[in-house]
């Protein structure tokens, strides 16, 4: 199947309140512009010079997320024109963020990424850090950043009550950090679910789903 066809199948099947991150890390610009051509808008990369180049490329109308983990020292690269930060996961970060944002006179939204599983290669923060994070005095001074939700991953297991387990875990995370009401931390997006597992995160009440492989094919 085409990626026009994955798309439309994917999307006929979608909720409407769900938002769709077409992963699109390592794929060609071609790949791209018939995702784009096929009306997906938004786009997921994990690397941050090759985000930047297909930002050149690409129609400008696309909203690009960085996906992946973010070193401090390569947000400055992406500060203009990126959408939405996934994986963000320390107050650093997050102050790098911002130093860049004000740079541009914006402001750049971001997802905390809280630590569901149970996997040590998986980034993140527990779900105490977030809270403590979002309300301390040096993040409430941040007025180029909006933490606008949560993002996690799941373990990569075939073990379906595990995921379920820890979709949930994100879930109830985001519920408790949503009384959290500030200029800069506006909760409303749950980043949960990729090719393997996105119909279980849909369940346990994921906003916005990562699709790679289901789009654009296998790697």
């Amino acid at each position: 199947m085409s990626i026009t066809q994955n798309l439309q199948q994917i999307r006929q099947n979608l909720p409407e309140h769900i938002t769709l991150v077409a992963v699109s890390k390592t794929k060609p610009i071609t790949a791209l512009q018939e995702a784009y051509d096929a009306g997906q808008r938004v786009f997921g990369e994990n690397k941050i010079q090759e985000m930047e180049d297909k930002f050149e490329a690409l129609p400008k109308d696309i909203k690009w997320h960085m996906i992946g983990h973010v070193q401090s020292n390569k947000v400055k690269y992406m500060a203009e024109f990126v959408d939405l930060i996934h994986g963000c996961d320390s107050l650093k970060l997050l102050k790098e963020v911002n130093k860049q944002a004000k740079k541009h006179d914006r402001v750049i939204n971001c997802l905390l990424q809280i630590k569901i599983a149970e996997e040590d290669s998986k980034f993140g923060m527990t779900p105490e850090d977030a809270e403590k994070l979002l309300k301390s005095e040096q993040f409430a001074k941040f007025n180029h950043v909006c933490v606008t939700g949560v993002m996690g991953m799941a373990t990569f297991t075939d073990n379906e009550q595990q995921i379920s387990s820890e979709f949930k875990l994100l879930k109830s995370t985001f519920e408790q950090l949503k009384s959290i009401e500030t200029e800069n931390c506006k909760l409303k997006t749950i980043s949960m679910g990729m090719s393997g597992d996105y119909k279980i995160a849909i369940e346990e009440g994921s906003t916005m789903v990562r699709l790679g492989s289901s789009i654009f094919g296998a790697r």
